[in-house]
């Protein structure tokens, strides 16, 4: 990937709005250079999208936790994800290798939530959990532009 592409990744990283000008600006291309530019990289895929970064703790979820999970029948089919799917406090469900089989990250009002979520993925997806609480989060969605 050229250097150019990988700078016009790290500034639309930082600011998925960014008009095609400012990408220009920076990067020293026309307007339409640069939005041919970012064209191309979502038609490649390597822009899968554009989201908006929410305030967790303005929308009242003030905890957050990892729950690696572990299905109590490892004979049993692997789909756990299709059976969690609902459940929106789940904001994120990684296949990891080792012990657990997914590392999920939650995020809810209350430790009594907790809790109550915490019995509800055991039971929809018939498994073990094992949950690290979020003290604090010194960074997290860091761009991958390398």
């Amino acid at each position: 990937m050229e250097a150019l592409d990988r700078r016009i990744l790290s500034l639309l990283a930082r600011d998925g709005r960014m008009s095609y000008t400012d990408i220009g600006k920076e990067t020293g291309l026309s307007t339409s250079a640069a939005q041919q530019r970012v064209r191309r990289l979502e038609q490649r895929g390597v822009i899968k999208g554009y989201r908006a970064v929410l305030d967790s703790a303005r929308l009242g979820h003030f905890v957050t936790a990892f729950v690696a999970i572990k299905p109590f029948d490892p004979s049993q089919a692997d789909d756990a994800p299709e059976r969690l799917a609902g459940i929106e406090e789940i904001i994120s469900c990684y296949s990891v290798a080792g012990e657990p089989s997914y590392l999920l990250k939650v995020q809810v009002e209350t430790m009594a939530h907790l809790e109550a979520l915490l019995a509800r993925i055991r039971a929809e997806a018939k498994c073990s959990t094992h949950t690290t609480t979020v003290l604090s989060t010194a960074y997290e969605n860091r761009p991958e532009i390398s």
